[in-house]
């Protein structure tokens, strides 16, 4: 008798487990949920950050809260999030750098992006441009190619600083192509453009919004998009593809994960609103406007994406030798 009831009351605690799940996504959220961006105020990315939390608020019925930790290329943030309660009320902003780079290019990270994270969903993606002076008879990338391998080490390249997106996509760039450029490293790309302005350096990787009133003024030229497809932004500017390099796809993209543990459910259900929201137009004028390209899929979609892009970055990292403390 007592062996009946124990498997009866086994029973009992299997069942309320399996409806638990269910029950938290129909309540959930019941409190606001920080969403925590790896930038400063301001910038492109946390602005883009707020819009989509923004309405993601409206849609899930409590607000979404943006909780601004820079530093370290976003290591700080991701670990803050890592280290949450899986419980959808802390969830990351999550970037490039800190979900696909960084693991290879700092010797220890106090988190692993693969097995502290599972993600909600794809938001944005900004595509990087190759630009140049219109002072440098470089016309087309078969001329850039073309400059450099005349002169190995005769042109010079800018980026923000080691390890950043716009340093590691002329890394993937040079090895592609073949060809040896030198870095010069700047503290933030304005910078970098200001010195290709002046004719300090000769060509760069750098996001549309930074590049393109320069070369609407025709001081810059740009030369291709980095990304796998079309921009557009600049739908007639080939992408690098398009330029002789198959499968080239170079671009800083943001994608929202929760901490690993957090319930199906309700990672099904912020996907779900998620997908909702970057459907809207307004939304999606707004992230155009930052000159970013709004994403969408499922949380399955997502994980091999951040796959994929790992181990292309860890490639390149390894290539170029970079490392950062």
């Amino acid at each position: 008798m007592k062996l009946k009831w124990l498997r009866i009351a086994a029973a009992a605690l299997v069942a309320s487990g399996i409806a638990v799940g269910p029950a938290q996504a129909q309540t959930y959220p019941t409190k606001p949920i920080k969403l925590v961006v790896p930038y400063p105020a301001g910038g492109a990315t946390d602005i883009a950050a707020r819009a989509v939390a923004q309405k993601l608020s409206d849609a899930l019925g409590q607000q979404v809260v943006i909780d601004n930790r820079g530093g370290a290329g976003g290591n700080i943030a991701a670990d803050l999030v890592a280290k949450s309660a899986p419980d959808g009320y802390t969830l990351y902003f999550g970037v490039t750098s800190s979900l696909a780079v960084n693991p290879h290019l700092f010797a220890k990270l106090s988190f692993d992006p693969q097995k502290d994270f599972v993600p909600v969903g794809m938001v944005t993606q900004m595509p990087l441009f190759l630009a140049v002076p219109v002072t440098q008879p470089i016309m087309s990338v078969k001329d850039l190619v073309a400059a450099a391998k005349a002169k190995p080490a005769g042109l010079s390249y800018g980026s923000s600083g080691v390890g950043g997106t716009t340093h590691l996509a002329m890394e993937l760039f040079k090895s592609t192509a073949g060809v040896n450029i030198v870095h010069v490293p700047y503290k933030g790309t304005a910078a970098a453009v200001a010195d290709m302005l002046a004719g300090n350096i000769q060509v760069m990787f750098d996001a549309y919004a930074t590049t393109a009133p320069h070369v609407k003024t025709g001081k810059l030229r740009f030369l291709a998009v980095g990304s796998a497809k079309r921009s557009s932004l600049a739908p007639d500017l080939p992408t690098l593809a398009d330029s002789g390099f198959p499968g080239f796809d170079a671009s800083f993209w943001c994608v929202i994960v929760a901490p690993t543990g957090t319930p199906k459910e309700v990672i099904a259900k912020l996907n779900g609103e998620l997908n909702k929201v970057m459907a809207l137009p307004d939304l999606r004028e707004r992230l155009a406007s930052l000159a970013m390209e709004p994403l969408s899929g499922t949380p399955e979609q997502a994980a091999a994406f951040i796959r994929s892009e790992s181990a292309k970055w860890a490639k390149v990292v390894k290539d170029s030798g970079a490392k950062a403390e």
